[in-house]
């Protein structure tokens, strides 16, 4: 099985978990879509009814409710409108695009939890953070959130007034989907720790817990990062890391080929014997490595839910030209040992993707902006090599593969000054 067989693999629901996303809504790896996130406007005050408030100094200043001037506003559904006085210094994050939005707004050192051990979403940012000169995510110290076990995901409140966090850098929708809490359980914690900021159920556009339907709005992965900006007072470097990433796109789009030219693609995750497949063609900021390349799903024709599995002769009669295999990257799959064992399945064997050696290690759908940077040039070299560059050889432990520099989609020294804050 290789050099990192001795990881333990996480079960489906495990990784749910790690993911970020909720374990009854199967967000991880289903078809429970999500999107572009084309819908954007401004959700109402507060996710209980009030406008939350907590601090941020920023120049765009407005009057809080204390009569400060120093004072400004973020708005984010299902939170709605957030006061802040100073920009927060100690952030609880739940899910690791938050993370990643931190470290690219030179703000990562505010970071003090995640949802899940800082490790398993650590090495992926490790990976990518490595090709920036500068850019790191310091994980020591960093309390884990999550506590449960067998499949369920428990949160302590205690924990949450322990860490006094200045402001919760989460889904309250997400919570309230965890065990033992309740939208009275995320008031009182806005109330008397710090107000909630965060949207993940645009991830696959999702539906959210009952108490939140009414409130919530699906967006793009980028913006939710440019709000997230504005928690940071971090507007300049949003802009030029949005301009990157605008460029990036413009370079793949303006060199693929026709469209029934493109490879069809299967996203899925393998564990067991068992596939389990993710659709391409719905919403969500999940697919937003992929999503620009507008190729066809190899699953779109089929009804993809969280449920669906499928066994070696049902993904064969299906048989993509190319399969992603999700968190393949400095994550909890040996993507290359894997694809060793299916190349000695005597059905697997047959899959055009392992014959064709085009079975891939893939990003992480809980991305945020420098990895969804990474996780686009990646894709367009395992996609369109002859256009984009062969995607190197890669195995767990080897980080992000050194790309020529004149194979280099977009620019790391930018990415770099950016985070360091030459946002010129």
């Amino acid at each position: 099985m290789g050099k990192h067989a001795d990881r333990t693999t996480p079960t489906r629901r495990d990784l749910i978990g790690y993911g970020g996303a909720v374990a009854g809504a199967g967000l991880l790896a289903g078809c429970l879509g999500g999107g572009s996130g084309d819908s954007v406007s401004d959700g109402p005050d507060g996710a209980d009814g009030s406008t939350d408030t907590a601090g941020s100094d920023g120049s765009d200043e407005g009057e809080a409710d204390d009569g400060s001037a120093d004072s400004y506003t973020v708005e984010m559904a299902p939170v709605g409108e957030v006061t802040l006085d100073s920009v927060p210094e100690d952030v609880m994050v739940y899910s690791l695009l938050y993370a990643d939005m931190a470290v690219a707004f030179g703000h990562g050192d505010a970071v003090n939890s995640l949802g899940f051990d800082a490790d398993a979403g650590g090495r992926t940012l490790d990976a990518y953070y490595a090709e920036l000169d500068g850019v790191e995510f310091d994980r020591e110290g960093i309390t884990q959130l999550n506590s449960g076990s067998g499949g369920g995901i428990s949160v302590d409140r205690e924990l949450l007034y322990e860490l006094d966090s200045d402001l919760h850098l989460a889904d309250p929708a997400l919570f309230v989907s965890f065990d033992g809490w309740d939208r009275d359980d995320v008031a009182e914690v806005r109330d008397n720790v710090g107000p909630w900021f965060g949207n993940v159920y645009s991830r696959r556009h999702a539906e959210p817990p009952e108490p939140y339907r009414g409130d919530y709005e699906y967006y793009t992965l980028w913006e939710i990062t440019e709000r997230v900006a504005g928690v940071f007072r971090e507007e300049e470097r949003y802009e030029a890391l949005s301009s990157v990433r605008d460029d990036l796109i413009e370079t793949v789009r303006a060199d693929l080929p026709p469209e029934g030219e493109r490879p069809t693609v299967g996203t899925l995750l393998y564990m067991d014997g068992t596939y389990y497949p993710s659709r391409l063609d719905e919403p969500g900021f999940a697919n937003a490595h992929v999503r620009p390349f507008g190729v066809p799903d190899a699953f779109g024709a089929d009804d993809v839910t969280y449920e669906t599995a499928y066994d070696h002769e049902q993904l064969l009669e299906i048989d993509p030209d190319v399969v992603l295999h999700q968190y393949g990257v400095e994550s909890y799959y040996d993507v290359a040992a894997t694809r060793e064992e299916l190349a000695d399945h005597p059905v697997a064997g047959e899959l055009s993707a392992i014959e064709d050696d085009r079975f891939y290690p893939s990003g992480d759908p809980v991305q945020g902006p420098i990895m969804n940077l990474f996780q686009i040039e990646m894709t367009a070299k395992q996609l369109f090599p002859e256009r984009f560059g062969e995607w190197p050889a890669y195995e767990l432990g080897d980080g992000y593969p050194d790309i020529p520099e004149s194979e280099r989609l977009f620019d790391r020294d930018r990415v770099a000054e950016i985070v360091a804050g030459d946002a010129e």
